[in-house]
């Protein structure tokens, strides 16, 4: 079992757990892409993406067991994460959405990611009813959720 985990990684979901968007960009590669079940964004989508979710969910969290090594550049992590809608979440290409106070819970599920030349190239949550990111419009009562 491959144990190493590369740096750009950790330094990711650091990002991530701190909210640290830039942190978050200089991990990405620019040729990165986040393969969601319905759309296809490129990095500066994706970072867009993460800069609402932490206006209109300040409090938003993530939590892990592990990360897994899954070879020939392959890792993946059982995501826990959510918050409160207590900000204007305005998705690039969305009506913003009002702070509705609502409560989200994510249900656990993977998120897949490759390294390649030191840089995350591809982001794919694991396909679920619920899971994100079309799981969070679900959960404050967004209907048709685009994501």
């Amino acid at each position: 079992m491959q144990t190493h985990i590369p740096q750009v990684l950790l330094e990711y979901v650091e990002g991530l757990r701190t909210h640290d968007v830039d942190k978050v960009a200089s991990t990405a590669g620019e040729d990165m892409h986040f393969i969601s079940a319905t759309r296809i964004l490129d990095k500066q989508q994706f970072l867009a993406m993460l800069a609402a979710l932490y206006t209109g969910f300040p409090d938003w969290t993530y939590k892990f067991d592990t990360i897994e090594n899954r070879g020939q550049g392959n890792y993946a992590i059982k995501w826990h994460q959510g918050g409160t809608h207590t900000g204007v979440w305005a998705m690039p290409g969305m009506v913003p959405i009002q702070p509705t106070g609502k409560k989200v819970q994510i249900p656990p599920h993977y998120f897949f990611y490759r390294v390649a030349d030191e840089r995350l190239s591809i982001i794919f949550p694991e396909p679920m009813p619920g899971g994100a990111p079309r799981g969070i419009l679900e959960q404050i009562g967004v209907e048709a959720a685009p994501l």
